[in-house]
């Protein structure tokens, strides 16, 4: 089955996730961890945590999480030659452009600003029309 993997340390912005796929029906299961330690046990199949096979098609990923954050969960996956092409978008409260200067130099496929809304926000319209294309 196909997938998106969801590595987000909020319990509400998963939960928000969770039902936004549901809603707009995303064909694709997802899967989520709460930090980059677990993501890459999820991904790698490591520390006895069942890997996601297929690999996920897309990986929604927050920059400020314990443990691992987005940034070094970013560059260790890009190291990974199995992992490196995954499109990643990042999800995350900061809008400074030093955190999307580094995201983007480590290749990742968008960057969308939280709280997500996915009501009213004309930024998670395209955000999620992108993902949609991306899916497809």
């Amino acid at each position: 089955m196909r997938s998106v993997l969801l590595v987000e340390d909020d319990f509400f912005d998963t939960m928000t996730a969770q039902k936004a796929f549901e809603k707009f029906s995303v064909p694709h299961r997802l899967y989520t961890a709460f930090n980059g330690l677990e993501a890459l046990d999820l991904l790698l199949g490591t520390n006895g945590a069942e890997p996601i096979r297929p690999l996920p098609e897309v990986i929604l990923l927050d920059l400020n999480m314990p443990k691992m954050n987005g940034h070094e969960f970013l560059a260790e996956i890009r190291t990974h030659p199995d992992l490196s092409q995954i499109p990643v978008f990042i999800t995350t409260t900061s809008g400074m452009d030093v955190d999307r200067l580094n995201a983007q130099n480590l290749g990742v496929s968008g960057y969308i600003l939280k709280p997500l809304d996915f009501e009213t926000s004309s930024d998670m319209v395209d955000s999620l029309s992108l993902l949609e294309k991306l899916l497809r």
